[in-house]
């Protein structure tokens, strides 16, 4: 009773795919220090509370500023935590990447 069914079975290894060692992992960019992330957040936040703030003010001049913030941070934190930082954060690997590869490829004097 404590057979495997077959489509539990470890996979057959092709002869047609390379071993896996034939596919080296690309490296890793360090993570960013501390002040790069606090200026990526700022670089996301602030542009999202600026245009935000314009948009809705109109529409809530009378409200409570705590409300108003509540509301603002409703619409900003998903943009910002799902969408924009993300991406933010992908720019910067690559930005590092592209430095580190014209360091690589630049002649030592």
């Amino acid at each position: 009773m404590t057979a495997t069914p077959p489509e539990h079975d470890p996979p057959v290894p092709n002869a047609e795919t390379p071993p896996p060692e034939a596919h080296p992992d690309p490296p890793v960019p360090p993570r960013p220090s501390i002040h790069v992330t606090a200026l990526i957040v700022w670089l996301t936040i602030f542009p999202l509370v600026a245009i935000f703030s314009t948009l809705l003010g109109p529409m809530m001049p009378d409200w409570h500023p705590v409300l108003r913030a509540f509301v603002l941070t409703l619409i900003v934190v998903p943009i910002a935590a799902y969408w924009l930082m993300p991406q933010m954060f992908r720019w910067y690997a690559a930005l590092v990447r592209h430095r580190a590869t014209r360091r690589a490829r630049k002649p030592v004097q």
